[in-house]
């Protein structure tokens, strides 16, 4: 299981979601993790299409895509278990929170 760690602007930006907004970063994010698993497996060498993209104007840095203008940014960060991917979850939200 991937492990994970979230920015306060990150914590601050998701209580700041509506409902719906909520349920789709979740419902994204369940997506999102099963990719990971599988990556960590070795059976998959990236995210589904569609669902993650690397941010151009921030290096080392990418966004979960879950809604038409519903945006997660993370990186993914040091090893915290042996063999585990590590993310780091920076802001989440709409568009306003990209780089």
């Amino acid at each position: 299981m991937p492990t994970h760690e979230e920015t306060a602007a990150f914590l601050r930006d998701y209580r700041g979601l509506t409902r719906l907004q909520r349920t789709r970063f979740l419902e994204a994010r369940a997506a999102f993790i099963a990719d990971l698993r599988a990556m960590e497996a070795g059976n998959q060498a990236w995210f589904r299409p569609g669902l993650v993209r690397k941010l151009t104007n921030a290096p080392g840095q990418f966004e979960l895509r879950w809604a038409s203008d519903g945006r997660a940014t993370f990186s993914l960060g040091a090893e915290q278990q042996s063999g585990r991917l590590h993310i780091q979850w920076r802001r989440c939200g709409t568009h306003d929170i990209l780089p």
